[in-house]
Formats: structure tokens, C-alpha cells, sequence
């Protein structure tokens, strides 16, 4: 396994040292999520949401894909940190429980 470079390792744990951002992570992991989902989630604006997600996909931790007219959010495997990120996420808790509340609430958008 290559060594990331401690300055380019630096930024993603800024990012990440972000409890909104961290959290999206957290439930990225679980499911792929659009902007509105995590507005109803975190109960913040579109544009503070859309902020966290530009500055996670800048930094190469996630990744977008159309699906008609929504974009959702997915973990990137193949970023250079995409095994450190998993490494983190093992100690923090689960978040399936907010997906399943989006599912319940009738937010959870699905283009299947």
C-alpha cells in the first residue's frame, strides 16, 4: 500500500475533524444520498448542505452520479483515502437508523 502524503492527509482530517461532514460520511457508507436527504436529516439549508458535500467532493471523498434529476452521493473507492476513511468510520457509530427514518418518513428518494 502507498504512503499518502502527510499534508494531503492533513486536509481530509480537516474535513473530516467537521461533525456535518464527518457525518455524511458516516452515512454514505451506508446508502448514496442526495442534497435533500441530508437537508431533512441535519435540518440545515440546501446551500449550507450542498457547501459540506462540494468541499467532500473537492477533496476527492465522494463521488456524484445523475439519476434523471437527482444527484446522489457515494463514497469514492477509488480515492486515496478511501481505506483510511473506512478505518475511521469502524470506530464511530452507524447511522442506518437515520436512513431507515428517512425511509419511514417517506424522504428517502429511490430511482429504481
Amino acid at each position: 500500500m502507498e504512503k499518502i502524503q502527510i499534508d494531503k492527509m492533513a486536509i481530509v482530517l480537516k474535513l473530516l475533524g467537521d461533525k456535518t461532514r464527518l457525518t455524511i460520511i458516516l452515512l454514505l457508507k451506508e446508502s448514496d444520498c442526495c442534497v435533500c436527504e441530508f437537508v431533512e436529516l441535519f435540518d440545515m439549508s440546501q446551500p449550507s448542505i450542498s457547501q459540506h458535500v462540494r468541499k467532500l467532493k473537492d477533496a476527492n471523498l465522494i463521488t456524484e452520479t445523475r439519476k434523471g434529476q437527482w444527484i446522489f452521493y457515494s463514497l469514492n473507492k477509488n480515492s486515496e483515502f478511501y481505506e483510511t476513511i473506512l478505518s475511521i468510520t469502524e470506530h464511530l457509530p452507524a447511522q442506518e437508523e437515520k436512513i431507515i427514518q428517512l425511509e419511514k418518513l417517506g424522504k428517502k428518494i429511490s430511482c429504481d
